[in-house]
């Protein structure tokens, strides 16, 4: 058998997939924060924050579980994209409580 070009056994389809599917999920709460898609059924901006957090923390959860368990190599690779879209949802959320954070204390 031969290896895949990136050497080592790295696949980067699955691990694509792993990563668009949180990204997905998180682009899909943000847009329907935007567009006030359940509005009607009392959902506001915490709402909103939890289900965001909640996919930010379930994929970095589940892709480290899945790099833990030592499963057949596709799923090692999903699971680190899962990781790493997990990690990018933190960062752009810790982003936008530093950036609301910062504005709050110069209005004084």
């Amino acid at each position: 058998m031969t290896e895949p070009a990136g050497g080592s056994g790295s696949r980067f389809g699955p691990a694509l997939a792993g990563f668009l599917v949180p990204l997905v999920l998180l682009a899909l709460v943000v847009l329907g924060f935007q567009q006030r898609l359940l509005w009607d059924l009392g959902w506001r901006g915490g709402e909103y924050a939890q289900v965001f957090l909640g996919v930010v923390f379930v994929s970095v959860v589940a892709g480290t579980v899945l790099r833990a368990a030592r499963p057949r190599p596709p799923w090692r690779s999903f699971g680190t994209g899962l990781v790493l879209a997990g990690t990018l949802g933190a960062v752009g959320a810790a982003v936008v409580i530093v950036a609301i954070l910062n504005a709050l204390s110069r209005m004084y």
